[in-house]
């Protein structure tokens, strides 16, 4: 029997909340049985949407959280202030080790901030940077840092170009990826 994955996904995090983090929830758990997501969020428009939809319940579960972090929010004072935001209740379950990832498609500032403040970097890491997949004619490339650093030293690029190899051979893939700037 395999392991079980648990992902925590705000579910008001990005364009038409909570509605299309629900159905990409469910969609998930149908296609993988080895997974488990935690529906972060206001738990009645969570439950209101999950009404419309047949799964196993046992791979869904909804952890309520009240406030919601705006795109256009400063990042760093709206994870302080809001302690009950998807975002916030949704690191804190990577903290606790009761989710092994957090997914959301609500404020990259707040996550990135949110990640550093709550849950930490790997031991090494000097700054973390955000790393969209975008896709390409071939198939994917990774952009690291795509602006979320405005002052990288050197050792940062390095530690990017180093974490974006790592990512693209062991997840995506791709041996002996190319860097490049």
């Amino acid at each position: 029997m395999s392991e079980i994955t648990n992902i925590a996904l705000d579910a008001m995090g990005g364009d038409y909340a909570p509605v299309e983090m629900v159905k990409g929830a469910v969609d998930a758990i149908q296609k993988e049985s080895a997974m488990k997501v935690f529906l972060v969020g206001q738990e009645d428009k969570i439950n209101e949407e999950l009404g419309k939809y047949q799964y196993n319940k046992e791979q869904i579960e909804v952890v309520p959280a009240s406030e919601v972090i705006e795109t256009a929010e400063p990042p760093v004072a709206a994870i302080r202030t809001k302690k009950d935001s998807s975002i916030v209740v949704g690191l804190k379950l990577v903290k606790e080790e009761k989710a092994d990832a957090f997914v959301s498609a609500g404020s990259s500032g707040a996550v990135l901030a949110g990640g550093q403040l709550l849950v930490g970097r790997i031991k090494g890491v000097e700054r973390p940077p955000l790393a969209p997949l975008i896709p390409t004619e071939k198939g994917v490339s990774l952009l690291i840092d795509c602006g979320a650093n405005v002052d990288a030293r050197p050792s940062h690029l390095v530690q990017f170009a180093q974490m974006g190899s790592i990512y693209m051979e062991n997840v995506v893939g791709i041996k002996k990826p190319r860097v490049a700037i």
